[in-house]
């Protein structure tokens, strides 16, 4: 297989601050439908990866192409107009609008300043939000004020508004943090339903809820990949025993 036909090629990337590698010559392939999970002790550098990608953090060294194009050199907010989404463990929600305005100020927007003024609500943005609204389970509760969501359907909501923007790539850190179990249930299946036509990479402790999402899980410790495979293989990994029971 060929670089190009990633979702995403991470190859020998490096990030080091004041002289300590947080990500060390790191080399990652993800799938186009794929849903990987990234696991690995505090300090492991998995939130600095999603850094990396989405361009908070610059790169040392290395590469990072999305979809064959390279991202290391590029601003923030061009690879969110790539098709690259990011969700922060801490949901950033409008409050006090209703579920339907946020997923609607989520659509993108015409490219220049006109265009986003004399965009209006139409149709199409109508029946976006409606096809979102159903694929975060929020579809009953489109007139409801985003503050009186519960933290479950917050987290949701944030998800939805990322998929709002249609992105081809989707970044979760840790989804499920102060979840309810039913509302992790939930969320395993929102996220099995939204990793069809995209790449989603799933950051998570949580070793019952990653069997249940993960088509592959990558084991990162100290700034570098440990160990890669099927939740089975890595958890029987000697290597990654050692570095879990060894913390």
């Amino acid at each position: 297989m060929s670089n190009t036909d990633f979702a995403l090629a991470v190859e020998d990337l490096t990030v080091s601050f004041d002289g300590f590698k947080a990500i060390d010559k790191l080399t990652l392939y993800i799938d186009k439908n794929e849903l990987r999970v990234i696991i690995g002790p505090n300090g492991a550098g998995k939130t600095t990866l999603l850094d990396l990608i989405c361009g908070k953090t610059k790169a040392s060294h290395g590469s990072i192409r999305f979809q064959n194009i390279e991202l290391t050199k590029m601003a923030e907010h061009k690879r969110v107009r790539l098709g690259i989404g990011r969700k922060f463990q801490t949901p950033s929600i409008y409050e006090n609008l209703s579920v339907f305005k946020n997923l609607e100020v989520s659509f993108p927007r015409g490219r220049s300043v006109t265009g986003a003024l004399f965009f209006k609500c139409d149709d199409t943005v109508k029946a976006r939000v409606q096809v979102v609204a159903e694929e975060i389970g929020l579809a009953t509760l489109l007139e409801t004020e985003a503050g009186l969501l519960s933290h479950g359907q917050k987290q949701w909501l944030e998800i939805g508004m990322l998929l709002m923007q249609e992105p081809e790539l989707l970044m979760l850190d840790e989804p499920i943090a102060g979840m309810s179990a039913r509302e992790r249930e939930l969320t395993a299946e929102l996220l099995q339903r939204i990793c069809k036509n995209r790449a989603v990479i799933v950051i998570e402790h949580d070793m019952d809820f990653v069997k249940q999402i993960a088509h592959k899980v990558t084991v990162m410790h100290q700034g570098k990949i440990l160990a890669e495979g099927s939740m089975d293989k890595v958890q029987n990994d000697p290597k990654v025993i050692d570095v879990y029971l060894g913390h």
